[in-house]
């Protein structure tokens, strides 16, 4: 028997393709709500009214529904992100390494304006004047994971031979206000959430040390998210930011000129700093 092959014009193969995605992505998205958590740098309320407008106009378009989740601490958004909970998240450049390891997260986009650079803090009107007068103090940390304002200058003054007490007070915000109200005699932050603190807050406080530079926090994706819904939230994303209307929303969440993110280029190198000496992991 001779059986008879029947070819199609190339166009049409295309287009059938094209519908197969269509059709994949729509019953991806349909009546969907994505998670997207947020690393709590802040308190709750300057994180919400942060984020929620960006992902309102993301939603708008992109046509996906985007729910914001605030947890309370650094340590419980550690726990939810290592178990595969978020969809979506903004993490520090170490959850980006843990993240990727245990549930193959995928880094989207991150700003391309600033580095990330450790700082640490002291009143205006205190007498030290060199990280070496912190031996034997007590300094103030927003959580054990934090990565440039803890983890990083952590593992930078003990190579210094520089041996402090921490102390773990949950956000960058509070941070910088137990030192203000000289609960502790410094404290360590990062340049992006000082620069973002009220002036008098600011005013009271003086930088004493400042580590090198690292690529920022990313907009990572849980894999389970399809490639093509990737794509189209950073496009969306990057797209939005370039709108000068938006700048200053896009200012508020720490990503003014976001890029697409590069795990090799951006963050591998972090995986030799030895980092893991000084991690905690809670919650877990």
């Amino acid at each position: 028997m001779i059986r008879k092959f029947r070819f199609y014009p190339l166009y049409l193969l295309f287009a059938v393709i094209v519908s197969g995605v269509s059709i994949a992505v729509a019953s991806e998205t349909e009546n969907k709500v994505y998670s997207v958590y947020i690393v709590p740098q802040l308190t709750a309320l300057s994180t919400h009214k942060a984020w929620r407008p960006v992902l309102d106009k993301l939603a708008a378009a992109t046509g996906l529904n985007f729910e914001l989740m605030i947890v309370p601490t650094i340590p419980a958004f550690e726990a939810s992100l290592y178990k595969g909970k978020a969809d979506f998240a903004f993490v520090n450049p170490y959850h980006c390494i843990v993240a990727k390891k245990r549930q193959g997260y995928i880094a989207l986009l991150r700003d391309s304006s600033e580095l990330l650079k450790g700082i640490v803090v002291v009143r205006n009107d205190s007498p030290i004047t060199s990280v070496a007068e912190l031996d034997g103090k007590t300094v103030a940390f927003p959580a054990p994971n934090a990565f440039a304002a803890s983890l990083l200058i952590q593992a930078l003054l003990a190579e210094k031979q520089i041996s402090i007490v921490p102390s773990f007070v949950k956000t960058h915000s509070n941070v910088y206000r137990s030192v203000v109200m000289e609960d502790v005699v410094a404290g360590g932050g990062v340049n992006n959430t000082f620069d973002r603190e009220p002036a008098d807050v600011r005013d009271q406080l003086r930088i004493l040390y400042v580590t090198p530079g690292f690529a920022p926090h990313p907009l990572m994706a849980n894999p389970r998210i399809s490639a093509a819904l990737r794509a189209k939230v950073t496009a969306s994303f990057i797209a939005l930011a370039a709108d000068p209307t938006n700048a200053a929303l896009f200012d508020a969440i720490q990503i003014p000129k976001p890029m697409a993110a590069n795990y090799r280029r951006d963050y591998l190198a972090l995986e030799k700093l030895g980092l893991e000496k000084f991690t905690v992991y809670e919650g877990e």
